[in-house]
């Protein structure tokens, strides 16, 4: 069976004698070995390339499935040429914040002004979400053992949650991804500033994660207030004889966040870090009512924020609340596959119930299931719950739950690997998947007649192979502007005659059709139109 070590922080002197030196060294040698060592990394990186790979082809392959990656690409398009972070596919002119509180995108601009193409947005999307393989797959393997920390990495980067984000061009909730790791991991190590840390920036993800800040300051308070130890892996020591605690202090190079001596002894965690958990939650909860009733508002040309109506029912898509067998059937899809319900026993939990609340209380449908984007985050939360409620349960004196515990990580990994085979990264095990066909070609050759510099009115198919090299609307909400040229998928006939389209959409100019294949059509503004 697997040895692991708890990561519980330990008491120490400041100074160490070079026996001590050496025995710490030793214990940090041991502990890496057992936790994994190079695992978490090597799962990084075979799954950045995964995920690089399944975004790129499917860029190349225009299969875009919304307009999404277009507006996020002028949005850090506008923040690499230091202007405001405009999206015209919004309306022309729409700065992105009176959208959605976003702006830690913009850390993607000195990168995007190198290389200014999606792809860079795609591959950013891939390294991030496989960054966040490290800390699940690390505090997995050291409070779990080895071979079951590679097995929660692997279900965790396989999950069904991540792969469709990923599938679903980008998204700025690639950020959370790494952050919502690090953090709950470093809850998990008892590592209490630190897991506050990485929440904070979350607040700049989007404006509802503020919430989810606050989630983890909760935790944080409710674990150094019931002064509960990291899980137990069923042993006192690690291996070679090392008390887990000292093993711990000498991986951190620390004493431990219980060291601080108050006039009468160590003073608790609960008084070290108790108010600053609080803290956290408030001001998660400040920045996200900042965000949704201030910040927004003040970008948004209608001086509100637009997806109210979404929670309130006044003119929203869907007339009704969540039918009970579909929050039913999206619940089971976020817990069963990945942690067999345990990680319901894990207070970590918490941190998903914010997201989930947010989607279950609105009135649209796109929110409800498990399509798009929308469970990712929710994924490295489960896990790390997982995570915790396995290693808890090796105390458990109920011998059904300490054995169900000790083999739900290779469960999940097995339905991970199974629900793939139909899941977006089984297409990469086609060889056709990574071939540009004669019909995409052909489509470029007729997005390559607009010419660089050009104002383009178009829809989904062409958006994200126009923005890096031209200015983009989206169809019909030009807002008077009279763009140069239409580039249109009518692969459906949707838009009919796309000429007596082009008439409808601006009666006062007069187009000529200058490139038409596979269903796409590009019209130019006739010469002397203005």
């Amino acid at each position: 069976m697997d040895r692991a070590e708890a990561v519980i922080p330990a008491q120490g002197a400041d100074s160490a004698a070079p026996g001590e030196a050496r025995t710490g060294a030793a214990a940090r040698l041991r502990q890496h070995l057992s936790g994994g060592g190079a695992d978490p990394y090597v799962l990084a990186v075979v799954f950045f390339a995964a995920y690089t790979a399944l975004s790129v082809t499917r860029y190349r392959q225009l299969l875009t499935m919304s307009w999404d990656l277009g507006i996020f690409e002028q949005a850090v398009k506008s923040y690499a040429h230091l202007h405001a972070p405009v999206a015209d596919l919004k309306g022309p002119g729409f700065n992105i914040l009176g959208d959605h509180f976003s702006p830690i995108t913009a850390l993607l601009a000195p990168f995007y002004r190198v290389f200014p193409t999606p792809v860079t947005l795609l591959v950013a999307q891939a390294l991030l979400f496989a960054v966040s393989v490290i800390p699940v797959t690390r505090v997995a393997g050291l409070l779990l053992g080895r071979g079951r920390g590679i097995a929660v990495g692997v279900a965790y980067a396989l999950s069904w949650g991540v792969q469709k984000a990923v599938q679903f061009d980008f998204h700025e909730i690639a950020f959370a991804m790494p952050l919502l790791a690090f953090s709950l991991e470093a809850v998990l190590r008892r590592r209490w500033a630190a897991a506050m840390w990485w929440a904070v920036p979350l607040v700049f993800v989007k404006e509802d994660m503020g919430v989810t800040a606050a989630a983890i300051g909760v935790i944080v308070w409710w674990r150094t207030r019931s002064g509960a130890h990291a899980p137990d892996t069923g042993s006192g020591t690690a291996p070679g004889g090392v008390p887990e605690a000292t093993a711990s202090a000498a991986e951190d190079g620390s004493t431990g966040d219980s060291g601080a001596q108050g006039s009468h002894g160590p003073l608790p965690d609960s008084l070290r870090f108790g108010p600053w958990a609080l803290g956290l939650a408030g001001f998660g909860v400040a920045m996200s009512a900042l965000a949704f009733a201030v910040i927004i508002p003040a970008f948004n040309s209608t001086g509100g924020y637009d997806y109210w109506n979404k929670l309130n029912g006044n003119g929203a898509p869907m007339p009704g609340h969540i039918p009970f067998d579909t929050a039913l059937h999206t619940l089971l899809w976020i817990l069963l596959p990945t942690s067999g319900l345990l990680a319901l026993r894990s207070p970590l939990i918490l941190a998903a119930l914010p997201t989930i609340g947010w989607r279950f209380v609105s009135h649209d449908d796109h929110y409800w299931g498990t399509d798009w984007h929308y469970s990712a985050v929710l994924m490295p939360v489960v896990m790390l719950a997982l995570v915790d409620a396995a290693a808890s349960a090796r105390r458990s004196p109920r011998p059904w739950l300490r054995s169900y515990a000790s083999g739900l990580p290779a469960a999940a990994a097995g339905a991970a690997l199974a629900l793939t085979m139909t899941l977006p990264l089984e297409s990469l095990a086609h060889t056709a998947t990574y071939k540009v066909d004669a019909r995409t070609k052909a489509i470029e050759h007729t997005l390559d007649k607009i010419p660089d510099g050009a104002t383009v009115e178009a829809n989904v198919g062409p958006i994200s192979h126009l923005v890096h090299r031209t200015t983009v609307y989206w169809v019909g909400d030009t807002e008077g502007v009279t763009p140069q040229y239409i580039a249109l998928d009518n692969t459906s006939g949707w838009a009919g005659d796309p000429l007596t389209y082009a008439k409808q959409l601006h009666p006062a100019a007069t187009y000529t059709l200058v490139g038409e294949d596979q269903g796409y059509v590009v019209l130019a503004l006739a010469a002397g139109t203005k």
